[in-house]
């Protein structure tokens, strides 16, 4: 409880418990359930009837997390209350933080993008621009979050919208400095927000024939810094991000991008790279999972417990050094992350 209270980003997203993967091993790949997804049709002489099966996709628990720590006689005689503020509390804030950043960073999946890189977003302009996008790519309205970094968090309570209570309706962001929910998002702030820092150059489409609608693997020229996974692009009005980046050859490279083009492109058709920037982030909790599976307990001791609770798996191990004479407590996670659906994301960009 005191892990899932504390994370922001593990907090918001999809999380899969499955107590039928325990004993996998990091490095597994599971799969886990894909929330079901429905659009409204409008009803004229009959129904359309949608499929409400879930889907399902696979994830790679790529990630052991541990926190061990030694426990002292003295605390070792601490009352519950005194041991969970002293230790567990310290040792799931590190768990919680851990986890937000590896979220955060799935940003590099994300083509959509709204604002101005190099400049905190703080106007209700730009977040009716961002509530335009998500809403042109039929984003579900409830369920919709944002998570900003600490400049962005600054330049919005400078609003009187978001910090008056006759405006906002509510004393919290004068009290506590807490946005609220405004224009359909749940506004949080995360130092993990994560900053890019992308390629350079007078980027152009390289390819005689141009390419059709449907290529993804694409080369392009101009480039003076070379593109890396996560640069934002724009061809031709839409949004696309580099998944995957060659090697830099002279000013030429290969790039493989997502999605793939909505439209043929010409040759030395422009490739509109955004700048640096910090990729503070709107999404719905569908846009990406955290699956979290239990360990196996450890042979050759009865101090050991599985603890499950919120769609998160911890193990805890208790053991006694006599060679150090000293207490040790292991917290371990096997887990994995992943972005389900890139469209129900947007970055603000900061």
């Amino acid at each position: 409880m005191v892990l899932s209270n504390s994370m922001v980003f593990g907090g918001l997203i999809h999380k899969d418990y499955a107590a039928e993967f325990k004993g996998s091993k990091k490095g597994d790949t599971i799969t886990i359930r894909k929330p079901a997804t429905f659009v409204v049709n409008e009803f004229l002489t009959e129904i359309t009837v949608q499929d409400a099966t879930e889907s399902s996709t696979s994830l790679k628990l790529d990630k052991h997390l541990d926190v061990s720590f030694a426990v002292s006689p003295t605390q070792m005689t601490l009352d519950i209350q005194n041991f969970s503020e002293q230790l567990l509390q310290p040792a799931m804030q590190a768990f919680a933080q851990d986890i937000d950043t590896r979220i955060a960073s799935l940003y590099t999946d994300i083509p959509y993008k709204v604002g101005t890189a190099g400049t905190a977003p703080g106007s209700l302009a730009i977040l009716t621009a961002l509530r335009k996008k998500m809403n042109d790519n039929k984003v579900p309205q409830k369920g919709r979050s944002l998570v900003l970094d600490t400049a962005a968090d600054a330049k919005f309570l400078e609003l009187d919208s978001f910090t008056e209570a006759d405006k906002s309706g509510s004393t919290e962001a004068i009290r506590d400095a807490m946005l609220g929910r405004k224009l359909g998002y749940d506004f949080y702030m995360d130092q993990n927000v994560k900053s890019h820092t992308a390629g350079a150059g007078t980027v152009l489409i390289d390819n005689a024939a141009g390419y059709a609608k449907g290529i993804a693997a694409i080369h392009v020229d101009g480039v003076t810094a070379a593109l890396k996974v996560g640069d934002a692009l724009t061809i031709a009005g839409a949004d696309y991000v580099v998944t995957v980046a060659g090697e830099l050859s002279t000013a030429d490279q290969d790039i493989t991008i997502y999605p793939a083009l909505a439209a043929a492109v010409a040759d030395n058709a422009a490739v509109t790279l955004t700048a640096s920037h910090a990729a503070n982030l709107a999404f719905h909790k569908n846009a990406f999972a955290m699956a979290s599976v239990p360990l196996e307990l450890p042979l050759g001791t009865d101090k050991a417990s599985l603890v499950n609770y919120n769609g998160l798996a911890l193990r805890v191990v208790y053991g006694y050094s006599l060679t150090n004479k000293v207490d040790t407590v292991s917290i371990d996670m096997l887990c994995g992350f992943k972005t389900l659906t890139p469209e129900l994301a947007c970055r603000l960009l900061g």
